[in-house]
Order: C-alpha cells, then structure tokens, then sequence
C-alpha cells in the first residue's frame, strides 16, 4: 500500500498541474472541465498524502511520529478546505489564515515523518530534501505544479520503488521517538 500512496499521490498532483495549466491556456482559469478535474485530482492526492503518513507512522510509531500524523492530517483537512471550495463555489471559503496554516501544517508533518525515516535509516537524506523543494515551489508560483509534483515524486521514489534501506546492525536505533 505504501508504494501505491508514494507513486499514486505525486502522480495526482501532476495531473492537478497539467489540468491547471491546460485551463489556463485561453487565458482564463476557474471555469472548464480541465479546472474541475485537475482540482478533484488535487484533493484526492492530499488525502493520498494522509494516508501515506499514517503508513509512514505505522512503520515506526512513537510520539513522535503520532504528533506529525495528527499535524498532517489536521493541515490536509484545512487543505481539503481551501481545494473544496475552488471545486464548488457554493462551499464557505476558508479564512486567509486557514489557507496558510493548512498547506504549512500538512508539509510539516509530512516532512517531520519522512525525516524520522531518515534518522531510522530506512530513508536516504536526499528523499525528505526533494520533498521539502517541491512543496516549497508551489507557493512561488501554482504553475510549477507540475515540476514540484515530480520533485515530490522522485523524494517519494525509496518508498515507491519499495527501495527502503533497512537499518543496519550498526546503523541508527529504532528509538520510540
């Protein structure tokens, strides 16, 4: 499951950039069917990314790893908010600050259990790395969607490749944390 989530969430996030770039190619955006079908994918990848970080924490719980789950999801449901609202006019527009808070939040707990990894030895450093850059393009400009969605993707690439490294003997700890 966790291989599908770590090719599957990227990929849809992709398709959002491909579909928003497409949309603006008249010059307008908001009102065709590549808008529509590039935000639904948008959303369901968000909650693909959730559900990759409850993977991410069963593979090694603790508070830690608890916390970030619950900050991941808490930031994908503000997140899931904002994305529900661009896909039906009549649902309440999220306040600025939940438009904010939603997507940082969601990054951050997302990051933090990819880092965990990291510090378990069962990721390379470089995966959380790629991630972080990808989300952090989206804000620069939306239409580096797509290049931020296969950054993401390629920080994903251990996870979907099933290429994790397993802690050596030697290695770092599996510490609760």
């Amino acid at each position: 499951m966790t291989k599908f989530l770590a090719y599957a969430a990227p990929a849809l996030m992709l398709a959002y950039g491909v579909c928003r770039w497409a949309d603006g190619l008249d010059g307008d955006r908001h009102n065709g069917i590549a808008w529509a079908i590039g935000h639904a994918a948008f959303w369901v990848a968000i909650v693909l990314f959730t559900v990759l970080a409850d993977r991410l924490r069963r593979a090694h719980p603790g508070p830690l790893t608890t916390i970030a789950t619950v900050v991941t999801a808490a930031g994908a449901v503000l997140f899931l908010w904002v994305i529900t609202h661009d896909l039906v006019s009549a649902f309440p527009n999220a306040p600025g600050l939940v438009q904010s808070l939603g997507p940082a939040l969601f990054e951050v707990g997302l990051l933090t259990l990819l880092i965990r990894h990291v510090v378990a030895g069962s990721l390379p450093i470089w995966s959380p790395i790629l991630v972080l850059i990808g989300f952090a393009a989206i804000p620069i400009n939306l239409d580096l969607l797509p290049i931020a969605a296969l950054i993401v993707g390629a920080g994903l690439t251990p996870l979907w490749l099933g290429r994790q490294r397993q802690p050596s003997a030697s290695g770092p700890s599996r510490s609760p944390v």
